[in-house]
């Protein structure tokens, strides 16, 4: 009798784990499918936005090569460098602007406190375009929405909002021991020494988590650069580019190169997640052992 119920328990074992091998091959080929597909399609020589095939009738590299020695109506390489340089400054302040603010809720006590976590929370619930046209006449009067400072107001709308995206690091952070803290009280260290010496080694996955982030934030968003860049092309990021590839004036000629583009703006992604990607696996064996 027990043998033909371990049998029964094994036959429903083998069923259920079918079930979800199937599952997750099918939820598989959905994720990866569009992936291909444009990868497919920056690599097609056939011109224009629609074709009877799914894979291309013949291949070419013209496409990744036009994006950069064809600037006189859309200038790729300004756009990938002014991206580059936002994403950049905005992912160093909008880390260190939550990594502070996280440590501080977590580890300090003071008046205004749970008010701010409650407030930010609230905020938090409403979508950041809502205060798109608010924030535009701001950086017009501060003589930020001309010129070069464009840039230097992408970085600010990215990153000065960074504080209230505390939840995740605060989170980790109230999983490291006070004790720890103290010891280190008691030795003299200040609370910033311990911030950057003892906590910030500690929580190399959080880090991580919000480097990559506060990263992709800016390097993806459309809505606040086209606010903001207006008609000033020379200042324009890689998603406002890569829309205007499919307007109507551009479509039948650029639309390869778009695909070309959007294969182009994943790599710094890919290449800073897997250069990060061992620091979080680092980091979090020695969180367990810690």
């Amino acid at each position: 009798m027990a043998v033909k119920k371990e049998r029964s328990a094994k036959r429903v074992r083998i069923v259920n784990n079918t079930i979800v091998h199937i599952s997750l091959a099918i939820l598989a080929v959905i994720w990866v499918f569009p992936i291909a597909w444009v990868v497919l399609t920056s690599f097609r020589a056939e011109k224009g936005s629609y074709v009877s095939t799914f894979l291309p009738q013949s291949y070419t590299l013209d496409n990744y090569a036009r994006l950069f020695t064809d600037t006189t109506i859309l200038n790729f390489p300004k756009m990938f460098a002014n991206t580059l340089f936002i994403a950049i400054c905005s992912c160093l302040l909008s880390t260190f602007y939550v990594l502070a603010v996280s440590y501080c809720l977590s580890r300090l006590r003071f008046k205004m406190r749970k008010p701010y976590m409650n407030m930010a929370m609230v905020l938090g619930l409403f979508p950041g375009f809502m205060s798109m046209v608010a924030v535009y006449f701001i950086l017009k009067a501060l003589g930020l929405s001309e010129g070069g400072l464009i840039r230097l107001a992408l970085v600010l709308c990215y990153s000065g909002g960074a504080g209230l995206g505390f939840q995740i690091a605060k989170g980790f952070f109230d999983t490291i021991p006070l004790a720890i803290d103290e010891a280190a009280l008691i030795d003299g260290c200040t609370r910033w020494q311990i911030f950057y010496k003892i906590t910030l080694p500690l929580s190399k996955p959080v880090i991580v988590y919000t480097v990559l982030t506060a990263f992709i934030g800016p390097w993806v968003d459309f809505i606040f650069a086209k606010v903001i860049c207006r008609a000033n092309a020379d200042y324009y990021t890689v998603a406002i580019g890569l829309w205007r590839m499919l307007e109507k004036e551009y479509i039948d000629s650029w639309y390869t190169c778009f695909a070309a583009g959007a294969v182009l703006i994943s790599i710094p992604i890919a290449a800073l997640f897997l250069f990060m990607q061992r620091y979080y696996v680092n980091g979090m064996a020695g969180a367990v052992k810690g």
